[in-house]
């Protein structure tokens, strides 16, 4: 048996930090549906000099993914909704999803994942507790997400909802918590928000009151 008896490595943080990076005005390529801009970019790196970058970044802000749920029936909903990109992509734009949306201009993401169940599940939560936040794609869109927990009644759940005024179509979904674990497992569902918080769920489930007794209702 082979001995490591090199010496212990400085303990990492894992967490994101500041960067020493210097970044131009942006130049607006369009202004669409969303605004997609232009920029030059310059880091330091650790030996003084400067990488010099040309980067595009599409414009999103903040949005809020909500994982409907109703523990007293082993239910969560779900959303099935057509996607373009995901048509592009991979032919199959029917995408099963969570509840989403963005978070308009002066309101809190909380009020706007009450807001987006009753859009797109047809349901306002009876409490809602914040799960995590993540970019979900940083690399060219600055998309910042809040993720909660919205405890529901699955059986006021409509057939079909959607804002009218945003010419969306969501058909609700109401399925086993195990079923939907199971389904992950299999991989047959590829919406990034819902991959994240049925993980999230399946790492949770074995002790839920715990963690909503913990972290209390937002607000």
């Amino acid at each position: 048996m082979s001995h490591d008896r090199s010496e212990p490595r400085a303990a990492v943080v894992l967490a994101d930090e500041v960067a020493d990076v210097s970044v131009s005005a942006p130049e607006v390529l369009a202004d669409l549906f969303r605004r997609y801009e232009h920029y030059r970019v310059s880091l330091a790196m650790p030996d003084g000099s400067r990488l010099e970058q040309l980067r595009n970044l599409l414009r999103v802000g903040p949005v809020v993914g909500v994982l409907a749920l109703d523990p007293a029936r082993r239910e969560i909903v779900l959303i099935r909704q057509f996607r373009l990109a995901a048509h592009v992509a991979t032919g199959k734009g029917a995408l099963v999803e969570i509840v989403a949306g963005h978070v308009e201009p002066g309101e809190h993401p909380a009020a706007a994942a009450k807001r987006e169940c009753l859009e797109e599940i047809g349901v306002v939560p009876s409490a809602l507790y914040q799960m995590f936040s993540f970019l979900p794609a940083p690399g060219m869109v600055e998309e910042y997400a809040t993720m909660y927990l919205a405890i529901v009644d699955a059986a006021a759940v409509p057939e079909r909802a959607g804002a009218a005024g945003e010419a969306e179509f969501t058909r609700p979904m109401r399925v086993d918590v195990a079923a939907a674990l199971a389904a992950l497992d299999r991989n047959e569902m590829h919406n990034g928000f819902l991959i994240l918080a049925l993980q999230w769920l399946a790492r949770h489930w074995p002790r839920l009151d715990d963690f909503m007794k913990s972290r209390g209702t937002a607000s």
